[in-house]
């Protein structure tokens, strides 16, 4: 059995902070568990989404993963090996990409950066070149690759950012935050091609965002952590059906028909065009889709429909209050 890329255990970190204490020149020492327990692994090739609100303690753990930080107690292992201790080895099996930070030299053109950064990674000049080619062409990088990095535009600095942690091919790409304060087209763009690394060269990707897209597109596993612990494993689907998230059916009727308020596991939301336009939620737990429009059959004919997935803002949001009240159950 192949070794996880990523094997955490009861992994803690903890920071002390100071704060005024309302006395002379005192000050109280407090100890902030800013990761707390986490245990969980990825295996390799898979693409992870990571979640949780500011503060929960993603960057903590990515900076522990990336050998940034030392964990308290508890392990952490990266393709591998302890991140701390093998920090300079693991740096050629990773690729990471801070949203608010760069990796590229803000003076030079963004082709003199990858130059500086495969010499970095003592890429062979031949495989640097060929390498170099083919993540222009997959980011579209052509029109601005001679420009000095301050000059770039956010979404052309983010493609940047992205080609240069994956310019050694790295088995292992981590992104906190890629797409913030990027447009549609850049999102698109980025998504689309973090799907085609994964299918060519079986990137593993572990992704920390507060963006539902990027986690619907690129992943189908999501951690969520909550003040430090895990608070979820498991596929959206999943999450969905464990707070009762709700689908919506919008259906296109051949006519006016009254409300369909009486569909059982249904509820009706609204009523358009007379009748003839017509949205019910369920809960995919209850009820069934098929069900419904055999119910729904009874009563007028189905031209069209369409199906809604739960807003995984909302699902996230109700998971955190569902664990809320479980821990004060507790």
């Amino acid at each position: 059995m192949t070794d996880p890329i990523i094997d955490v255990r009861e992994l803690r970190r903890e920071f002390v902070v100071h704060t005024p204490s309302g006395k002379w020149l005192r000050r109280n020492r407090t100890t902030v568990n800013a990761v707390d327990g986490l245990t969980f692994d990825i295996p390799r090739g898979a693409a992870v989404g990571y979640l949780g609100a500011n503060g929960a303690g993603k960057s903590t753990t990515i900076k522990v993963l990336c050998g940034i930080l030392a964990p308290t107690s508890g392990t952490a292992r990266t393709c591998g090996m302890e991140p701390v201790r093998h920090r300079k080895r693991l740096a050629r099996q990773l690729g990471v990409v801070f949203g608010q930070r760069s990796q590229l030299w803000w003076d030079l053109p963004l082709r003199e950066s990858f130059r500086v950064l495969g010499a970095i990674h003592r890429l062979a000049p031949a495989t640097l070149q060929r390498r170099t080619e083919e993540l222009i062409d997959r980011l579209d990088l052509g029109e601005f690759v001679s420009t000095p990095v301050r000059q770039l535009s956010l979404g052309q600095r983010i493609r940047g950012e992205v080609a240069a942690a994956l310019l050694h091919s790295p088995p292992l790409l981590i992104l906190d935050e890629p797409t913030i304060g990027l447009d549609v087209l850049s999102k698109e763009r980025l998504r689309v091609f973090l799907t085609e690394q994964r299918q060519l060269h079986g990137t593993s990707l572990l992704l920390a965002t507060h963006d539902m897209g990027d986690v619907q597109r690129l992943t189908e596993r999501i951690l969520i952590v909550d003040h430090g612990k895990l608070a979820y494993d498991g596929t959206l689907t999943g999450l969905a059906e464990r707070v009762g998230a709700e689908r919506v059916m919008v259906l296109q009727l051949a006519g006016p028909t009254r409300p369909l308020d009486d569909i059982p596991g249904t509820r009706l939301l609204d009523v358009e065009s007379g009748g003839s336009k017509q949205r019910l939620s369920f809960v995919p737990t209850d009820t069934t889709a098929a069900r419904i429009l055999e119910l729904v059959g009874r009563h007028a004919q189905v031209n069209d429909l369409t199906l809604e997935e739960p807003d995984i803002d909302d699902v996230v949001r109700r998971n955190y209050l569902r664990s809320a009240e479980e821990s004060m159950r507790g």
